[in-house]
């Protein structure tokens, strides 16, 4: 983005400013605002941008967008660099709009209950094979991160892909309306945010939003859908665009069969229109194939050749802290999912670590699932007993309603003694220390708001000097 702050005024409807400053990118944080950048004075729920304007400005800040109350009581030397609007949020989104229409390129948008991170990296890493991609950074996908995303558009750029998160209806319609995508991948549905939703079918409504407003600036939109979600593959009914499906079942047209799973990642068979070949992604567990399909039928609609990517696939490296595998000393080996979970995501991985061929034993951190309301306590049984089932050898619960999948393990006949809970990380993290032995998985995944990062750091810190892990860890509650 690269505007004059007369242009800026004049997309967002806004008088002034006299300044003939020219903008260069925006930020809406005042400690990283750079030398040329537009700072936007966002109100939020623990912080108020306008508190810092006079220091982005000091900065370097090229202009601030603010409220017009706060202009009205602005400084006489201060205004001339100041834009004006009713509401800041919604002014960094219509000023997003303005950039992406005036970029006109590709856009993909991906959304889902999960996997949808690990799909759009996978996709811009695919056609980053042959074009120019601007993607989302890490997960920037609501109401400030996707305008951001946006505004970081650039004439080189020959397609984007961008990430859509919701927690409540209409905000996957609001963001597809600002991005405007071409095609849209919805990799699945399943239980997450039931806390603001009364059932999985209202979350499959909420998802559908952005099948419902894909963009026709640049003709006819396209829908990838995963045909093994039988909420998903509904999304086509009434759908005029072009619909891909993927999936491994019978039916999806980028069908992946022949699925061999070993440690750290899986092979298989893609066939497809005018596509017969062979891949391998390095990511562990069947819900990866998945999002490999939704990824290499993604490439497919910007015009690559499906048969050649099969190096650029086995060489993809995911963000940090999904599906990450850790080697330690031992050797013990950790499956680092710990970015965030729901039930779904979780008895994927669950199957993952059942199906690793390590000899030694099978261990499973499982911290609290957040958002699932009333159900919280059903859900998280669920989980236990699926651990007991799939033959897991020890449990470690923790967080709050973690505590029933502790009972859910106990109900399903796991050992009592090899099911525990605790109420923070840090505490887990100091009993695994005391169990691990050489040859054992320890599958690490709960809610980001349980931080169970924590457990994969002071394990690997532990390793390199136990004694430091004795000195963080508190005694511990049973």
């Amino acid at each position: 983005m690269i505007l004059p702050l007369a242009k800026v005024a004049e997309v967002l409807g806004a008088d002034g400013p006299l300044s003939d400053r020219v903008a260069r990118g925006c930020s809406i944080d005042s400690r990283r605002v750079e030398p040329g950048q537009l700072f936007f004075a966002i109100r939020g729920q623990r912080y108020d941008g306008h508190e810092f304007v006079v220091s982005a400005l000091e900065n370097g800040a090229a202009g601030a967008v603010v409220e017009k109350n706060y202009w009205d009581r602005a400084s006489a030397s201060a205004r001339p660099h100041l834009v004006p609007v009713a509401d800041t949020t919604a002014a960094l989104q219509a000023l997003a709009k303005h950039v992406r229409q005036q970029w006109g390129g590709r856009m993909i948008a991906v959304t889902g209950s999960m996997g949808k991170t690990t799909t759009k990296e996978m996709i811009a890493a695919l056609l980053a094979t042959r074009l120019c991609v601007m993607k989302s950074q890490g997960n920037l996908n609501n109401h400030y991160g996707l305008p951001l995303t946006l505004l970081g558009l650039e004439p080189s750029h020959q397609v984007a892909v961008v990430e859509l998160a919701m927690s409540a209806p209409g905000e996957i319609a609001r963001l597809a309306q600002i991005a405007e995508p071409d095609v849209g991948v919805v990799t699945n549905v399943g239980p997450v945010h039931l806390e603001f939703f009364d059932s999985v079918d209202s979350i499959a409504a909420a998802k559908r939003e952005l099948v419902e407003n894909l963009s026709r600036r640049n003709g006819r939109p396209t829908a990838i859908l995963n045909f093994d979600d039988q909420r998903v593959r509904k999304f086509a009914g009434g759908f005029d665009g072009e619909v891909l499906t993927f999936g491994l079942s019978d039916g999806a047209l980028f069908r992946g069969a022949n699925v061999r799973s070993h440690d750290g990642g899986s092979s298989f068979s893609l066939s497809g229109p005018q596509i017969q070949a062979e891949f391998t992604v390095p990511l562990p567990g069947a819900h990866n194939v998945e999002n490999a399909l939704a990824a290499l039928t993604g490439a497919s609609t910007c015009g690559l050749d499906v048969n050649s990517l099969g190096p650029a696939l086995a060489s993809f490296r995911n963000l940090a802290q999904r599906s990450e595998i850790i080697t330690l000393p031992g050797p013990i080996t950790i499956l680092n999912d710990c970015y965030n979970s729901n039930p779904k995501a979780m008895e994927r991985m669950i199957e993952t670590l059942a199906g690793w061929s390590e000899r030694g034993r099978k261990i499973t951190v499982a911290g609290e699932m957040l958002e699932l309301g009333s159900t919280s306590p059903k859900w998280h049984r669920r989980i236990g007993r699926k651990l007991a089932e799939c033959g897991i050898d020890n449990v470690v619960a923790v967080q709050g309603n973690a505590r029933f999948i502790r009972d859910g393990a106990l109900e399903a006949g796991l050992e009592p003694g090899n099911a525990v809970f605790f109420q923070t990380a840090v505490e887990a993290a100091g009993f695994c220390k005391d169990i691990l032995e050489p040859g054992d998985v320890v599958l690490v995944k709960g809610s980001r708001g349980v931080n169970l990062e924590r457990v994969t750091e002071l394990l690997t810190k532990s390793m390199r000097n136990p004694s430091d892990l004795c000195r963080e860890v508190p005694e511990r509650a049973g």
